[in-house]
């Protein structure tokens, strides 16, 4: 993929990475009004030190996209923060572009991303995030004693993935997911990215997690 963000590198200087920010910052923005067959979805995930945002460290990203209503298995993205955590953020807007971005678990996921994009980027990218974990059960509505795990989500759809608790692994499972939702959607009235986000807030102001 050659964009501007192909230079940078391990050993590449700190300022160069957090420029890396301004530029994407510079991309058109997303079209969220277009039907789910014309968006492009960037799936994300993460794995860490532990199940506390706020204290736990983020060891690696993942990231697969979903254009066109398919897996774009050849588009992902995976790499370790081990030797230059400042690259590897930057590589994952690079792959993400303006996309919106699919999570399962916004209050982990999105809040070690953004402590990490501030800390080695200087800065927090402005994007749509949507999360599975309040649209699943809004689109096919559960029981209120329903799945509130992946796993329980995965079992469902009867989905498996090369390698759980790996961020790639489990974005794999995540995009599947994310097809199966696409799919659903539009019948409830949510045929675009605008509207999930629309859904979204709706069920996470009327509904109190388990």
């Amino acid at each position: 993929m050659s964009t501007w963000l192909n230079r940078l590198r391990p050993g590449r200087d700190q300022p160069g990475q957090r420029a890396a920010l301004q530029r994407w910052q510079a991309l058109p923005a997303a079209e969220l009004g277009r039907a789910h067959f014309d968006t492009r979805y960037v799936v994300i995930n993460t794995e860490a030190t532990g199940l506390d945002p706020e204290r736990d460290r983020l060891l690696a990203v993942a990231a697969i996209a979903i254009d066109g209503g398919l897996i774009r298995a050849q588009e992902s993205y995976y790499a370790s923060l081990a030797d230059d955590p400042g690259a590897a953020l930057a590589g994952l807007l690079e792959f993400a572009g303006k996309a919106p971005l699919v999570v399962f678990g916004a209050g982990f996921n999105r809040r070690l991303l953004e402590r990490a994009w501030q800390t080695h980027l200087g800065g927090v990218p402005e994007t749509i995030w949507l999360d599975l974990f309040w649209l699943l059960p809004a689109v096919f509505r559960p029981g209120l004693d329903g799945p509130t795990r992946l796993a329980q989500w995965m079992k469902i759809f009867d989905i498996e993935t090369f390698q759980r608790h790996h961020a790639l692994g489990d974005a794999w499972a995540i995009a599947q997911l994310l097809l199966a939702l696409l799919a659903r959607a539009p019948r409830l009235g949510a045929g675009t990215a605008r509207a999930l986000a629309d859904l979204e807030r709706s069920r996470r102001q009327f509904t109190t997690p388990a």
